[in-house]
């Protein structure tokens, strides 16, 4: 039998939240023998990325709303979905690459960016209300 721990949480809009919620599904990662990689770098910065989107872009920095933490981990995976209240977005198009000359110099795009190359998939979930973003990250063998 696999071990698997879940973690739901719903967290105030508050950037000042988030480093609470990375420790604890960092916690549970290390607990899982993920890599000293993805525990520094990987699921910090990624969900990082997605909490701060969830809280400033989705939901606007608004303090009435809520944001819904869901994480799955086993000794072979880390699922992660971040919920929020907004109105949605097209995660492609979204998504680019600040890495060319004429994005050097701007902030736009990079967190989408990041997310995607530092886990295996990042997908935008339809259909369940405001924004799903799923993080996943397959532990090195």
């Amino acid at each position: 039998m696999r071990d698997v721990r879940t973690i739901e949480l719903e967290i105030p809009n508050d950037v000042n939240e988030i480093e609470r919620v990375v420790e604890m599904i960092r916690r549970e990662c290390a607990a899982m023998h993920f890599t000293s990689r993805h525990l520094t770098l990987n699921v910090p910065v990624a969900l990082t990325e997605a909490l701060s989107n969830a809280i400033l872009r989705g939901n606007a920095d608004d303090p009435d709303k809520r944001v819904r933490v869901n994480a799955r981990v086993d000794e072979m995976t880390l699922v992660v979905e971040v919920m929020d209240e907004g109105d949605g977005f097209d995660i492609d198009r979204c998504t680019v690459d600040p890495t060319t000359p004429e994005r050097l110099l701007s902030e736009e795009g990079r967190g989408l960016f990041l997310m995607r190359k530092l886990m295996d998939r990042v997908e935008q979930i339809p259909g369940r209300g405001g924004n799903v973003i799923r993080l996943t990250l397959r532990r090195a063998s």
